[in-house]
């Protein structure tokens, strides 16, 4: 698969990844965008990512381009860089070049409904992937279920601080259905258990730098502070960094999820406790085959999951390599 880079008016980051077929003779190369729908090089395919500066962004991405190679269909990637506005500016691009399906992977869930509704209006089918919109028609929709795996990580943070004592939830960028989900989720393993205080819940936008800073802040002022429920583990790991300065890494019980490497490798390493698995790169295969199904005219469900497991030091061996 090779990629270029695609000059496009007052829109940054999109990416081409333009995939022959078997028989060498590859796609449309002309650079026109869709066409009448259809399998394997008839087909255009534009995913509006929320950012790649996420590792688990960019494994839903490469899940997404493996299964465009193959089936030798025309992918357009952009990055949206956490920006809803810039998003909303690589929605209309694809609308413009006239793509056949659009994948979404909103930055923010209230913000995307006009682009949605753009795409409706231009007679672009769409289909949403780990973050759902709050408006606009959706063709299918892809996540794993963050409720599950929010409350499935409070359960385990609550059963290893042993039943009582206060604890912290960093929260994800307020107004994604991922953030809401895993707090809900989170909230009802928090309802359930009696002897659990939440002594602060703050967002640090799945940043670990803000991850990091706000972990450090919860720290200070929550001396007794027994485990953190971070909301994605890039502010897991930021909140490992605030813990072992602090001198209170061995102390403190740390859930994150998503299951990216880094994570993996701090539960491997005893610095963080457990996370919640999901698989991007399915969760953007899917997206990809859903989407080549909707341009050859096919019946697609309009929500699929793709299950969440919780990862611990007990099972972490069976998520890397």
């Amino acid at each position: 698969m090779r990629r270029t880079l695609i000059p496009v008016l007052a829109v940054t980051a999109i990416v081409l990844a333009a995939c022959g077929g078997d028989d060498g003779n590859g796609g449309s190369d002309d650079g026109n965008g869709g066409g009448d729908g259809g399998s394997g090089s008839d087909v255009t395919i534009g995913l509006a990512v929320s950012t790649l500066e996420n590792p688990f962004f960019v494994t839903l991405r490469d899940g997404a381009e493996d299964v465009a190679s193959e089936a030798g269909a025309e992918l357009l990637v952009s990055d949206a860089r956490d920006d809803a506005q810039s998003q909303a500016n690589h929605v209309q691009d694809f609308i413009t070049r006239d793509v056949d399906v659009l994948i979404v992977n909103p930055v923010d869930t209230a913000a995307i409904v006009p682009s949605i509704e753009a795409a409706n209006d231009a007679g672009i089918p769409v289909v949403t992937v780990d973050r759902g919109s709050d408006g606009g028609e959706i063709a299918a929709h892809i996540a794993s279920d963050n409720v599950l795996g929010g409350r499935l990580a409070g359960e385990f943070l609550f059963e290893q601080i042993g039943g009582s004592g206060d604890v912290a939830q960093l929260e994800g960028i307020a107004g994604t259905s991922a953030a809401r989900d895993r707090g809900a989720g989170f909230q009802e393993a928090l309802d359930a258990a009696s002897g659990i205080s939440l002594a602060s819940s703050q967002a640090a936008n799945f940043s670990r730098d803000e991850g990091l800073t706000v972990a450090e802040n919860v720290l200070q002022a929550n001396s007794g502070l027994a485990g953190v429920f971070a909301q994605n583990d890039e502010m897991a790991l930021g909140a490992v960094e605030a813990a072992r300065s602090a001198g209170i890494l061995d102390d403190l019980v740390i859930v994150g999820f998503d299951a990216t490497d880094d994570a993996l490798a701090a539960i491997q390493a005893g610095e963080m406790d457990a996370t919640v698995a999901q698989l991007p790169d399915e969760m953007g295969a899917a997206a990809v085959e859903v989407a080549l199904t909707i341009a050859d005219g096919g019946d697609v469900e309009a929500e699929q999951g793709v299950d969440v497991q919780l990862v611990t030091s007990d099972n972490v061996a069976d998520f890397t390599g």
